[in-house]
């Protein structure tokens, strides 16, 4: 065996109480927050479609999926765009808004540990919270997300 321990790069992406660990390669891309187009009827979690190279990008609050409150935007306010994996999206990705600039990190089995698998609705896109030094980010189920997302556009 190597003695080379196995790192991820990951990213830390701030909500408006808590924030995401994802793998770096989930994410496409971070854009500046412009007002989605909505659509009549979807729930308050999806904020509606943004214009990303040409293409109708699907964008939900996280928080708002969690059933908290859609944050305020702001000035820091930004669009994460995640690949989407399952195909049950044809835009082929989907954005998640975010409270600031995503973290660049680098993680291992050292420094994380599963904290709870409880602590939010049944049916909320979460996997598990982690203890990652002093930090205690949650882990998103993106395909149950990008599941959401793909039953929101069916009803629109």
């Amino acid at each position: 065996m190597s003695g080379e321990t196995e790192e991820l790069y990951s990213l830390l992406i701030p909500l408006a109480e808590d924030r995401l660990i994802v793998p770096r390669a989930c994410v496409a891309e971070v854009v500046r927050f412009t007002a989605p187009e909505q659509e009549a009827g979807a729930h308050s979690w999806m904020m509606g479609s943004v214009n990303w190279n040409g293409r109708s990008l699907p964008v939900a609050s996280f928080e708002g999926a969690l059933g908290k409150d859609v944050p305020v935007t702001t000035g820091r306010t930004r669009i994460v765009v995640f690949h989407a994996h399952t195909g049950q999206l044809n835009t082929g990705h989907f954005g998640v808004l975010t409270q600031g600039f995503p973290q660049l990190v680098r993680v291992n089995k050292d420094v994380l540990q599963l904290h709870t698998t409880e602590g939010w609705p049944k049916d909320a896109p979460v996997l598990c919270r982690v203890k990652m030094i002093n930090e205690f980010p949650l882990i998103p189920d993106l395909e149950k997300l990008e599941a959401m997302l793909a039953r929101e556009a069916m009803q629109a």
